[in-house]
């Protein structure tokens, strides 16, 4: 039976790429091992799952009930009968062959290029800002260094597959109700490689490769964002036989920051002003992401809700060096409690002012365009 793939991702089988990608990314980081140790085999199952929906030929394979990766069946990694529809498409397109064209695929041979890998990496907002190097631990599979990729034991060789002569694949016939049916299906005994070896490596078992932890180190640019993935070439997953390596991708996650809030290359953060340093003016340094500081200058009569911006403290553009501005968000705050001597200098301060409690009209200044008034009336004429 061919696997559910969709359901693996839980996406619906009319998922968009985008779908697929916010599924995979969603059980990526709840299942991953650096995560959740006790996941590690169903986040192998969720990143093939994708792998296989993400590439167009294998989807295709699995809209059509077939398995691209069960090779018992025929399916994309090993076979050409997609299911047993080969068998038909074979009788009309000249049989004999291993795919709807006809004519035998020949052994794949037992080196192959490995898997990428897939690991995750969590940095704070000084990591990003300033760029990053950092050392990561991966489990993944490595030469042999036994039989140096070979599979083999001491001078033992591989030997041409007595089951399929050398072909990788076998043919049957069979009878059907178109009459007989030539179909071409994997061998078997060397699972498609055209060879066997008879006294495998006793490290890899003949595979070539065994599995490892290593240490890798890995530079991360400044300005990366949540979800950005950095490609190590050739780190990834050794291939069977000993074969190539795939790619290793780390995936960035970022740190929620006590102090600042970022949006794309821009960064937010909030100040809360005295009533009095709002109605003076006043000024303020706070530290940066990078180290060093930025001037908040607060004007005189400063309102709530007042934002000034900094430019160039934000963090830097990715591979550009061109970096984005701060916003420092202004929180007026009244005090709640007073002593004598303050109460006396507020009385003075309403004493000598022009300004008292005054009901707003739509004709009164505070009722301007961008006023609270405005806004009150804006949001209840809806309703």
């Amino acid at each position: 039976m061919a696997r559910d793939y969709y359901g693996i991702l839980g996406v619906s089988r009319d998922a968009s790429a985008q779908e697929l990608k916010r599924a995979y990314r969603r059980l990526a980081r709840e299942l991953h091992p650096d995560v959740n140790p006790m996941e590690e085999e169903r986040f192998k199952e969720v990143t093939t799952a994708y792998e296989v929906l993400s590439d167009p030929e294998r989807r295709r394979i699995v809209d059509a009930g077939g398995d691209p990766l069960d090779r018992s069946a025929g399916g994309f990694a090993g076979g050409g009968d997609f299911g047993g529809l080969g068998d038909i498409f074979n009788t009309f397109f000249g049989g004999g062959g291993g795919g709807f064209g006809g004519g035998g695929r020949g052994p794949r041979g037992r080196v192959r290029p490995g898997e990428p890998a897939l690991v995750g990496l969590t940095l704070d907002l000084e990591e990003i800002a300033a760029g990053a190097e950092r050392e990561i631990t991966v489990d993944t599979a490595i030469l042999c260094d036994s039989c140096d990729g070979a599979g083999t034991s001491g001078n033992s060789k591989p030997v041409t597959c007595v089951t399929c002569r050398g072909q990788g694949e076998i043919q049957t016939v069979q009878r059907s109700f178109l009459g007989q049916v030539m179909s071409v299906r994997e061998c078997p005994e060397c699972h498609g490689a055209g060879e066997v070896i008879p006294d495998p490596c006793g490290k890899c078992g003949g595979d070539g490769r065994v599995r490892s932890r290593r240490n890798l180190t890995v530079k991360i640019p400044a300005g990366v964002e949540q979800g950005m993935r950095v490609r190590l070439a050739g780190k990834g997953e050794v291939g069977p036989g000993g074969g190539p390596a795939g790619d290793l991708y780390v995936e960035i996650s970022e740190k929620p920051d006590d102090v600042f809030v970022r949006d794309k290359d821009d960064l937010h953060c909030t100040l809360q002003v005295p009533m009095v340093d709002a109605a003076l003016g006043s000024e303020l340094e706070i530290g940066t992401v990078l180290g060093g500081t930025a001037r908040i200058d607060i004007e005189p009569g400063t309102q709530p809700g007042t934002v000034v911006t900094v430019k160039g403290q934000g963090l830097p553009h990715l591979n550009t060096g061109l970096r984005g501005n701060l916003h420092a968000h202004l929180e007026v705050v009244v005090p709640t409690r007073v002593d004598g001597v303050q109460r006396d200098l507020l009385t003075q301060l309403r004493a000598a002012g022009n300004d008292g409690v005054e009901l707003v009209t739509a004709s009164s200044k505070a009722g301007a365009k961008d006023g609270l008034f405005s806004r009150l009336r804006n949001a209840f004429a809806g309703r």
